[in-house]
């Protein structure tokens, strides 16, 4: 990921809030990085939209603001946009979509997404069901058999 506003004092201020839990103030400070194209800003507005912290729900904006870090290629955004569509949360429902994105972020070696895609594998949702491919992609994300 490339940040141009790393040395921004905005930014730097809006993700102290956030890791503080100060969600208005970083709403303040994020949201106009996030609407200027900033992926780990889109990002953490979109989970703040999503989860009602220091904003009202807004389920329509998390969306928008996942999916557009998510194609920037934000690992982290391209999982939790893989959760809004396995949970059908923001979203319709649709674990094929999920799996794609899940994908998308194991392949940059997520773990996280790398044991939801195993998992999804294992149980045939989204995917063909792939005992190998669950084996294969658990191990990848670490876990030992």
């Amino acid at each position: 990921m490339t940040n141009e506003y790393l040395n921004n004092p905005e930014y730097s201020s809006g993700v102290a809030a956030f890791e503080e839990k100060n969600f208005s103030l970083a709403m303040q400070y994020l949201s106009p990085l996030a609407d200027a194209g900033d992926a780990d800003a889109q990002h953490r507005v979109a989970i703040m939209c999503q989860n009602g912290l220091g904003v009202v729900r807004n389920e329509v904006r998390a969306y928008k603001m996942m999916l557009a870090a998510a194609e920037q290629g934000y690992a982290i955004a391209q999982h939790g946009i893989g959760f809004m569509y396995l949970e059908g949360d923001c979203v319709e429902q649709d674990s094929a979509k999920a799996a794609e994105w899940f994908r998308k972020a194991a392949d940059q070696g997520l773990a996280g997404s790398l044991t939801t895609l195993a998992l999804m594998y294992e149980q045939g949702n989204g995917v063909e069901k792939d005992p190998a491919m669950a084996k294969k992609l658990y191990a990848e994300a670490g876990f030992e058999f």
